[in-house]
This record gives C-alpha cells, sequence and structure tokens, in this order.
C-alpha cells in the first residue's frame, strides 16, 4: 500500500530532481560515500575575515579529538565573542568538523561569533556514547579556554544538523544533569533525535528514494547502538528516550513537512514545552531532510537560514563593551 506523503516544496522538487536518490545504506555504499572529498573548507574562508586555528583535546579514553576554531580576524572587540559550538550531520556514519559548516560560519559573519567545530569518531567504529563523550569533552575545552578563545562563557550555544543536532541536544542534557558547562541556547537543525524510527514520518519516508530515509535512518542507529539492549540504550544517544526535559536552555527546532524527523523533531519541542521550558520550532512545507545545507540558495532555505540567524539575534544581542 502506498503511503501518502507532503509534497515537496516546487522549487526543491526541481532541484532535487537532478541529484542520485538511494532508500538503502550497506557498508559497502558507507565506504564509498567516506572517499567522496570533503567540505573544501579553504572556499567558504577565503572571501571572509577569519583566523582558523585546529586543536585536539583528549576524549574520556584519551583518543585525540580535532576541533577547528574560527574566529573574527584582526578583530579589535571590546567584548568577549558569543561562541557556537558546532556539530556536524552525517547519520552518525560521516561526515567530518567541515560538514556543513557554512551555516555557523554564517553567524561568525553577523555576529562576530567564535566558531568551534567538533570531529567526533564516527560509527561503527565508535559506538555507544563515545560520540556525545567526544562533543561533550570538546565542549568543555571550549569553556575551560574561553579567555583565551575572546569567549564569554555565558554566550554558547550547542548547535548541529541531523546527526549533530542529536549529537548537540544529547550534549545539552549531560550538561545540564553533570552541572557544567553553561550553555546558553541549542540550536537542533532536523536533528536525529529517536532510534526507535517508529514515528508516522518514519513510516512515511520508508520505502522510497531520498536524502535520508527510514532505511538510512535505521542503519544509521544501528552502527551507533552496536550491542546494546534496548534498554541499555542511553537518552544522551537518542535523546527522544529523556524522560525529563526540564531544565534547558532556550531551544531552537527545525524540521522539513517532508522528511524522516519531521515528528520526532515536534515532539522533542512540545515535550520541552510540556516542562515548561521555552522551545521555537519551525516546519518548512515541503522541505526534506537537510533541504537548506543542500540547495542554500532556494528561497524556502533562505528564509529557514534567515529565520535561524534571527532567533539567534534575539537570544544573544551584542554584548555591550567593557
Amino acid at each position: 500500500m502506498t503511503t501518502a506523503r507532503p509534497a515537496l516544496d516546487p522549487e526543491l522538487r526541481e532541484l532535487l530532481a537532478d541529484m542520485p536518490l538511494m532508500s538503502q545504506l550497506s557498508p559497502e555504499v558507507l565506504a564509498q560515500l567516506r572517499r567522496l572529498p570533503s567540505t573544501p573548507i579553504e572556499s567558504l574562508l577565503v572571501h571572509r575575515h577569519a583566523d582558523r586555528r585546529e586543536v585536539t583535546v583528549p576524549a574520556k579514553d584519551g583518543v585525540p579529538i580535532p576541533l577547528s576554531v574560527f574566529s573574527p580576524a584582526n578583530s579589535e572587540r571590546t567584548a568577549a565573542a558569543p561562541c557556537v559550538y558546532w556539530m556536524h550531520g552525517g547519520g552518525m556514519v560521516m561526515g567530518d568538523r567541515f560538514s556543513q559548516i557554512d551555516i555557523p560560519l554564517e553567524w561568525l559573519d553577523e555576529f562576530g561569533a567564535v566558531v568551534v567545530s567538533v570531529d567526533y569518531r564516527l560509527a561503527p567504529e565508535a559506538t555507544g556514547t563515545a560520540l556525545v563523550d567526544d562533543c561533550y569533552q570538546g565542549l568543555l575545552w571550549v569553556a575551560d579556554h574561553a579567555a583565551e578563545l575572546g569567549i564569554d562563557p555565558a554566550r554558547i550555544v550547542v548547535a548541529g544538523a541531523s546527526a549533530g543536532g542529536g549529537l548537540a541536544a544529547g550534549v545539552t542534557l549531560l550538561a545540564r544533569d553533570l552541572g557544567t558547562p553553561a550553555i546558553a541556547a541549542q540550536m537542533l537543525i532536523c536533528p536525529m533525535l529517536d532510534h526507535r524510527n517508529t514515528s508516522t514520518s518514519s513510516r512515511q519516508y520508508t520505502g522510497v528514494p531520498g536524502v535520508w530515509t527510514g532505511e538510512m535512518n535505521e542503519f544509521g542507529w544501528r552502527s551507533v547502538l552496536g550491542e546494546l539492549a534496548e534498554d541499555e540504550v542511553s537518552a544522551y544517544i537518542s535523546p527522544a528516550l529523556a524522560d525529563d526535559l526540564s531544565g534547558l536552555p532556550t531551544t531552537y527546532v527545525d524540521t522539513g513537512s517532508a522528511e524522516v524527523f519531521r515528528d520526532e523533531d515536534a515532539d522533542y519541542a512540545t515535550r520541552i514545552w510540556a516542562a515548561g521550558g521555552q522551545a521555537e520550532l519551525h516546519i518548512w512545507a515541503g522541505g526534506f531532510h537537510g533541504f537548506d545545507a543542500l540547495y542554500p540558495q532556494a528561497p524556502i532555505s533562505v528564509t529557514a537560514r534567515r529565520t535561524r540567524t534571527d532567533w539567534l539575534a534575539r537570544v544573544l544581542p551584542p554584548a555591550s563593551a567593557t
């Protein structure tokens, strides 16, 4: 039986027609995807007044985790800058710290923010809480080195897209439960939040080719969870499992109406409200998974990206001079 699905935005549909789509991921296909060239970071920096610094921080097991730090160049700031701590997408199984980095670099341009992107280890080579722990250790380093980085520790935003959005949610839960570091806001862009893959939107986008399908989602989660039994899956890995969403920083969630994560993302925002928290939720009509990262110039993408920036401007007003 054919499952009815929301229609794609007409301009996105036309753009997507030229993109080869698939419905399944396998170890062989993943190996091929990982061999594709990574994001050319130099091309994103060539016209920006930004400095780049590469550092490594130790993971909990001592493995070095790379971080890229992008700061406004030749800055004569008289106040500490906001920081965007970025986690990339890729279904937990691919991508690197430069994936989708154009998104937070817009906030370096707009707000003079320092952008720090973490190269967490990927599944299936890393499993369980290793990925979220890597991200959390990087965040701790950022907070501990705030003065050195020119960052206001009270203005740290945790952000990510897709798998990175799920990791951002997990890191924020960890920081809340461990009491450190302070997070001013979390931005969850089409986040991957629920390993159960049982929502209506998950079913709608299973059995059909796409940018990210229900089958791909199952592959990604199987890769992360490894040998964990269902009752061993932590809410830090799969944030939708969290019983308590109180005490979280102000939260932005967005997703498309035509994608796997639509329902779990809307539910997460709803549960934050139910716990007395503040969340802003946008579901972009006709948007497929990652539409604004793949086609940033499409009108719906321009609107989505501008809306996030406007939200950041409200929650992180410019710091006063000191």
